[in-house]
């Protein structure tokens, strides 16, 4: 604690400042509370990104002239009514609850020139901006405003923090790792570097794990835990939470069923997956061309979802991965900011993160074949939905701290739908644009212009049109389908044809017998999902199986 000379020298050099700045704020009398928790958030955070030791705010000097007119304001003894407590508690304990995390700060009141001044003396940010109420803040110039405006200072102030994937979780020895999850680490690491295989596996698991980095010198890390850890292990990190649960809902918001899962998160992924129902979509309106019988997700858009989830949650904030699955979609969320600003940012930069909230864990995950640090996992997403014809990955930043993205099952407007079909050259900018008319989300007038000048969007407020050329190609393209036949009977019998005179048969096998055959107004991925929907159609009729394994089929007849 300084003492009054220390802080009279101090206030000296605050006063000699030619003007105010990003860290340092001058006030004549009292702040209400929340604006003086504002003020403590942002000053910490621009101390943080100016390498500042210390911010300053300082009552009873007037900005400007820096004046000494001294101050009435008594910190200490100043009450505020807390709603969460629903009492009333002292100012400095009111702004420690409510500032997360709490960098610390003193507040120095004292004689200055024979006037009463009180000087508070902030902490900078260290591993993540602070925040009050939620929300973190920053100083522009003189001004303070939400920092969320400045994605790209959040992300220099995370690019200082301190890894929690990486630490070390000192009570967690080998024992402590699930031996399955293990195996199934190795596995997806051969599969992802192939030219390691053979040395991977004269790697006894204490190699592996340090080649993998998932321990330091055979000392396990909170991210090794997390991914391979048994299913107890997750007590081992607390206080953080390890744990993505499940929730069905109905159409009135009802829940119907739910469940838990915890470590090792490597293999209880597909435990959550296996939880979603995946239905086929059979019936929709006339006059659309739409993939026959398409289910109403692509697995690899909802794994990528809840990798991501997974990878970018900040597990000190103590929350859960919650996946909710409604009648019309699923809903995920995941704790912590969205550190790149915008999904648009991220789309249109196509490229590798600056900053990852937990940088070991996302290269772990990497290299086990969960998530791609390339830039490009959010913006496949984006383009799978669109190759299904489905609306787009809906992101919700509007909480401070939580990511929330939603991933329709249905089809929401017919037109985006047709839209999409006839024009296959669209590019995805423009189709993110339609898909928010489509959604009835707001757009720029600039887009709007850009939108109706392509005769994509007619009226004011715009909705997406149909009409004219496009319209006709959505019909001609409808009736090739039609005189093409697309008959799952047709091309069922194709299938079993071949296994009958070739058993067994490779799904390659059947690729090459089926690709040239289905209608070329479907892309490759849309045949291979056609493909697969047939094979798992004839399985389920109890005409063929599968006599070898998931990655290596051998289709063969099933004969009573």
């Amino acid at each position: 604690m300084m003492n009054t000379q220390e802080l009279t020298a101090l206030l000296d050099r605050l006063r000699a400042e030619p003007h105010e700045s990003e860290w340092l704020e001058f006030k004549h009398d009292r702040f209400e509370p929340r604006a003086l928790g504002e003020y403590v958030s942002a000053l910490a955070n621009s101390a943080c990104l100016l390498g500042r030791p210390r911010a300053y705010l300082v009552f009873g000097i007037e900005d400007g002239t820096h004046a000494v007119l001294g101050t009435r304001f008594d910190p200490g003894t100043e009450t505020v009514k807390d709603k969460d407590s629903k009492g009333n508690q002292l100012l400095p304990l009111w702004l420690s609850r409510h500032l997360q995390p709490n960098t610390g700060y003193e507040i120095h009141p004292f004689e200055y020139q024979g006037r009463r001044v009180v000087l508070f003396e902030i902490h900078p940010a260290y591993d993540r901006p602070v925040e009050f109420d939620g929300t973190a803040y920053i100083r522009d110039g003189s001004s303070k405003t939400e920092l969320r405006k400045y994605p790209q200072k959040a992300r220099q102030i995370w690019s200082r923090q301190i890894d929690w994937s990486a630490e070390v979780c000192e009570r967690a020895t080998l024992d402590d790792l699930d031996p399955a999850a293990l195996a199934k680490a190795r596995l997806e690491y051969k599969t992802k570097f192939p030219g390691k295989a053979a040395e991977v596996d004269t790697w006894d698991d204490a190699t592996f794990l340090n080649k993998t980095k998932l321990t330091t010198r055979g000392r396990v890390t909170q991210a090794a835990l997390l991914l391979l850890g048994r299913e107890e292990s997750s007590t081992l990190l607390a206080p953080a939470v390890a744990r993505m649960s499940w929730i069905l809902k109905n159409d009135r918001n009802e829940e119907q069923d739910y469940a838990h899962f915890g470590p090792p998160f490597l293999l209880n992924v597909d435990q959550v997956l296996a939880r979603i129902r995946n239905l086929t979509v059979r019936e929709l309106p006339d006059g659309t061309l739409f993939p026959v019988e398409i289910s109403q997700y692509d697995p690899w858009v909802i794994r990528e979802a809840l990798h991501n989830c997974i990878a970018h949650q900040d597990y000190g904030l103590r929350g859960r991965i919650n996946i909710v699955e409604t009648p019309d979609g699923l809903i995920l969320r995941n704790m912590g900011s969205f550190l790149p600003g915008s999904v648009e940012t991220v789309i249109q930069q196509d490229a590798p993160l600056e900053v990852y909230r937990n940088p070991l864990l996302a290269e772990v995950m990497v290299n086990l074949n969960m998530i791609d640090t390339q830039g490009g996992g959010i913006k496949r997403m984006f383009l799978k939905q669109r190759r299904r014809f489905f609306p787009l990955p809906d992101y919700d930043l509007s909480e401070p701290q939580r990511v929330k993205v939603e991933i329709q099952g249905r089809i929401l407007d017919e037109r985006y739908t047709r839209l999409l079909m006839a024009n296959t050259d669209l590019d995805l900018f423009t189709i993110m644009l339609l898909d928010k008319v489509q959604k009835r989300r707001p757009i720029t007038p600039e887009e709007h212009r850009r939108l109706k000048g392509g005769k994509l969007v007619e009226g004011r407020y715009p909705s997406i049109v149909v009409a004219g050329k496009v319209a006709a190609a959505v019909g001609e393209k409808a009736r090739h389908i039609r005189d093409r036949g697309l008959d799952s009977q047709h091309y069922e019998a194709l299938v079993l044809a071949l296994i009958q005179e070739h058993q067994p048969v490779t799904r390659e096998d059947i690729d090459r017998l089926l690709m040239d055959k289905l209608p070329e107004v479907l892309d490759d991925e849309q045949k291979q999902n056609r493909i697969h929907y047939l094979l798992g159609k004839l399985t389920k009729k109890g005409r063929i199986r599968n006599a070898g394994s998931r990655k290596f089929s051998r289709w063969v007849l099933i004969t009573d």
